[in-house]
């Protein structure tokens, strides 16, 4: 019972993660081209950081 309560917990924030990274991405479309220096390059680190730590909570788990 824990580890199901424990693994519908990590979904959730999973789910969650996913939610704020294709936020984030579809507000920066298109604001590249007048952005400052390094800004692009700090979003795509950020949503590459969101995906990667969403992947992780549900990596080897059952």
């Amino acid at each position: 019972m824990r580890q199901a309560v424990d693994t519908a917990r990590r979904q959730g924030l999973q789910k969650d993660l996913r939610t704020l990274a294709a936020n984030i991405r579809a507000d920066a479309e298109g604001r590249y081209a007048g952005a400052e220096p390094g800004w692009q390059a700090g979003v795509e680190w950020t949503l590459l950081w969101i995906e990667s730590t969403a992947s992780q909570l549900t990596e080897g788990r059952p």
